[in-house]
């Protein structure tokens, strides 16, 4: 079997010489992934995205990294290399970063679990790149064009390192609408895909993934450890599962001896996705849906006054630019509030945030000064971050972020 000719590009990368500021120069010796436009000094003629960009310091006019530029983003070069050490960056270069993230990710594939993150981002070494293994099915997502003359050296790695029977290929927006390549979103580029929804397991507890349609790679990865977490936390309990999505914490409630799940999500496709997540394990509670928006749908329950023994609200991200960091703050207080509001006696609220430019201490400080407003006793049961398979490797690439409060009254 092999991959598709697509995957071949036309265009073979030139070799850049560029000469940075200081502060861009300081940026790349700590291993900062990025280097933007305005720290640029000197580059060479004719630079294109794609080429490789070998940046060297002010000092001895040593190279001090090397990283694909891209003509299309503030974000000029993203480095794969940060390093007086020589690199040559060829099949061999990735196969050796590809090998060392697959084993980063060892101790969690001994576990009954078949789905990760196996590539992320530039945390891996791998900027605008993503690759999510679902069982025997590896999603790979681009991001950026500077990967397009590399794809052909990369795919065979990450299909052999992960094993993987299938591989297909997903685009972002700014891709699919690129005219420098001949890929479709959700091309499958190696093997064959039976079914576009593919089932895997998280744990122990089934699911599935639609890795044509679905959002990113099909589904979201990264909650798996605090989606294990609240089904433990679940047993004969009522939950409550808000931006449930397809249903995670939901399914892992249910499969763990809840007695009765709510998924909440504006997404009708979404909950009918929960709801057969759901199906796929073997359960005796009861799992009921809602569809609409949260914040109005957690304010009708109040008004009706129900309870819920385990409160979960894992909103999308509120703030993807530094101006909207005020109003997702806002946004977090009031989850917090209409969350406590629905959190029974002795109950669990576990409230997190995607949000990269709200930091974990000003997301813990936002929390528990709402929740402080309320009266009620309480307690942090639990601070988390990233499952292993999404390892932090610079400041930025920290997004996910959860907290679990314990009342006591």
């Amino acid at each position: 079997m092999s991959f598709s000719q697509n995957i071949k590009s036309n265009y073979i990368p030139k070799r850049l010489a560029v000469k940075l500021n200081a502060k861009g120069e300081q940026f790349v010796v700590k291993g900062h992934p990025w280097v933007f436009s305005n720290n640029i000094v000197k580059i060479s003629d004719n630079a294109k995205t794609g080429d490789l960009a070998i940046i060297f310091g002010k000092n001895k006019n040593r190279v001090i990294g090397l990283g694909l530029f891209d003509a299309n983003s503030p974000i000029r070069i993203k480095m794969l290399h940060s390093s007086l050490e020589k690199a040559e960056i060829n099949a061999n270069f990735f196969q050796h970063k590809i090998e060392k993230a697959f084993k980063l990710r060892a101790s969690l594939l001994q576990t009954n679990t078949n789905s990760y993150r196996l590539l992320f981002g530039e945390n891996d070494g791998f900027p605008g790149l993503i690759a999510d293994v679902y069982a025997t099915v590896l999603v790979v997502k681009v991001y950026s064009e500077i990967w397009l003359p590399y794809l052909e050296t990369i795919f065979p790695s990450l299909q052999q390192t992960s094993k993987a029977e299938t591989v297909v290929l997903r685009l972002s927006r700014g891709l699919e609408q690129s005219k420098n390549h001949q890929f479709k979103n959700g091309e499958v580029v190696y093997g064959v895909l039976d079914n576009e929804v593919v089932k895997f397991v998280e744990h122990g507890v089934n699911f599935s993934a639609n890795v044509i349609k679905g959002h990113k790679t099909g589904y979201f990865l990264d909650h798996r450890a605090n989606r294990k977490q609240v089904g433990a936390w679940s047993k004969g309990k009522t939950v409550l599962d808000v931006f449930s999505y397809a249903g995670g914490f939901s399914v892992h409630a249910l499969a763990n001896g809840a007695k009765e799940v709510t998924s909440l999500d504006i997404s009708k496709q979404a909950m009918e996705i929960a709801l057969e997540n759901g199906k796929l394990n073997t359960y005796a509670g009861t799992h009921k849906t809602i569809a609409g928006d949260a914040f109005d749908e957690l304010k009708k329950l109040i008004k009706n006054k129900v309870t819920f023994n385990v409160v979960v609200i894992d909103p999308p991200s509120f703030a993807k630019q530094a101006s909207e960091v005020v109003l997702a703050k806002k946004k977090y207080a009031q989850l917090a509030e209409l969350g406590e509001k629905l959190t029974a006696k002795n109950g669990l609220l576990v409230l997190a945030s995607c949000s990269s430019r709200v930091n974990f201490q000003a997301f813990f400080d936002v929390n528990s000064q709402q929740l402080a407003l309320t009266g009620r006793r309480f307690k942090t049961l639990l601070k988390t971050q990233h499952d292993i398979d999404h390892p932090i490797g610079f400041p930025e690439g920290a997004y996910l972020k959860t907290v679990y409060y314990r009342f006591f009254n």
